[in-house]
C-alpha cells in the first residue's frame, strides 16, 4: 500500500509528537532549545478534533505530520514535520498540498506560516511569500520568518 495521508488517531499522539521533535534535533538545535520547544511540538487529544492534524504513513510507519488551525478567518500551518530519514521523498510537499487543500475547502483564502529558519526556503519553493517576522512562542527573543500562502480561488 502506498504512503497515505490520514487523520491522526489518539494512539499515535506520542509517536507523532516525537516525530515533530526529530527534525528540530536534525538541524542541530541543542538540548535546552529542544526542551524549550517541547510543548509547542507536542500534539494533544484536542489537536485531533476536526481532522486538522494528519500523518503520512507508509506500511504503518509515520513519516510526516501536518496540522492546520484556524482562529476565525485566519488560518495557520501550525505543524509540518517530516522524519529526517524520510526527507527528500516529496512527503513535505504532499503534506503542504494537503494543508492548502484543507484550508481552501474550509473557505480559507490565506495560510500563514511561522517557519523555522531551516524550513523557510521549503515554504518559498511551495509558493509562500515572506510577510515579515514573528516572535517565537517558545524561545523569548527569537524571531521566526513569517510566510504567507495565498489559496487559489476555486470560484
Amino acid at each position: 500500500m502506498p504512503a497515505a495521508i490520514r487523520p491522526l488517531i489518539k494512539e499515535e499522539l506520542k509517536d507523532a509528537s516525537s516525530l515533530c521533535r526529530r527534525p528540530k534535533a536534525y538541524w542541530g538545535y541543542d538540548a535546552a532549545f529542544m526542551e524549550a520547544c517541547r510543548d509547542e511540538l507536542t500534539l494533544s487529544a484536542a489537536d485531533l478534533e476536526g481532522g486538522l492534524s494528519v500523518g503520512m504513513c507508509d506500511g504503518g510507519v509515520l513519516l510526516g505530520v501536518a496540522q492546520v488551525i484556524s482562529e476565525g478567518e485566519n488560518w495557520e500551518l501550525e505543524k509540518l514535520f517530516v522524519d529526517p530519514p524520510a526527507m527528500g521523498r516529496g512527503i513535505g510537499g504532499q503534506l503542504f498540498a494537503w494543508a492548502v487543500e484543507t484550508v481552501g475547502a474550509r473557505g480559507g483564502q490565506t495560510m500563514h506560516i511561522a517557519a523555522d529558519p531551516q524550513a523557510a526556503d521549503f515554504y518559498r519553493r511551495m509558493g509562500a511569500v515572506d510577510a515579515g517576522h514573528i516572535s517565537s512562542a517558545s524561545i523569548p527573543g527569537r524571531s521566526l520568518p513569517l510566510l504567507c500562502y495565498q489559496i487559489a480561488d476555486s470560484g
